[in-house]
């Protein structure tokens, strides 16, 4: 069995650890923008509603 184990990026080995840094504080930057940029869809995504899960009460019926 042969197992590719390639990195999904070709990142150097060889950054400093200033660089290093800055490049993940980039990264989580990067990735800030997107979440708030995408918000909503995101939490559409995320927070679907269960279709197994059962209403309490029929909203069709007036509460009085």
């Amino acid at each position: 069995m042969n197992i590719d184990n390639s990195p999904l990026l070709a990142l150097p080995t060889n950054l400093s650890d200033e660089t290093a840094a800055t490049l993940l504080d980039f990264l989580y930057e990067a990735v800030r923008l997107v979440e708030e940029h995408y918000a909503d869809q995101l939490l559409r995504y995320y927070h679907r509603p269960d279709p197994r899960q059962t209403d309490l009460w029929d909203d069709r019926d007036p509460p009085f």
